[in-house]
């Protein structure tokens, strides 16, 4: 086996069989240690966690680790106006977290709101696609398959 010293990742590697961790990159290797399967095993499990009303306003964000909050905590965004309910389903839902895991993964969650679309408000505008201004850009397409394509779109359009 020989030696290398000069190498991107590490300071000296060597050559023949390696464990899988040995190969990863360094910044990955950084995210593992952090626990970044934990954040990945929530988000793909949010809605089962949470129930589907939580799940339409609110998403997890990040694990922290603070010694003034007491042990890790879990980062939520909330859309404003919901926090008093994900407030009433904080215990629940860390204890969700914990029985998924099998062990104390989150002792607290901190609450994050962000301005979310009323969806009320969303109005679809359906812009007519035969106004004359598109006819004559249409018409000024030199391409003669190209504008046939269009006319006949221009016509599923009209028909809706």
């Amino acid at each position: 086996m020989t030696i290398k010293y000069n190498t991107k990742q590490r300071y000296k590697t060597i050559q023949g069989l390696r464990s899988f961790k040995n190969t990863l990159p360094t910044k990955i290797k950084r995210i593992l240690e952090k626990k970044g399967h934990m954040y990945s095993e929530t988000l793909d499990n949010w809605k089962y966690i949470v129930g589907d009303e939580l799940f339409k306003v609110c998403y997890p964000k990040s694990f922290k680790s603070s010694n003034k909050l007491g042990g890790r905590y879990l980062k939520i965004m909330v859309k404003r106006g919901k926090e008093v309910e994900l407030e009433y389903s904080k215990k629940d839902i860390i204890n969700r977290i914990n029985a998924y895991f099998g062990y104390e993964a989150v002792k607290n969650i901190k609450l994050n709101t962000f301005e979310g679309q009323h969806e009320k408000n969303k109005e679809i505008k359906i812009v007519n696609a035969t106004k004359k201004e598109h006819l004559k850009k249409i018409d000024g397409i030199k391409n003669d398959k190209i504008k046939k394509s269009l006319l006949e779109l221009n016509k599923l359009f009209r028909s809706k």
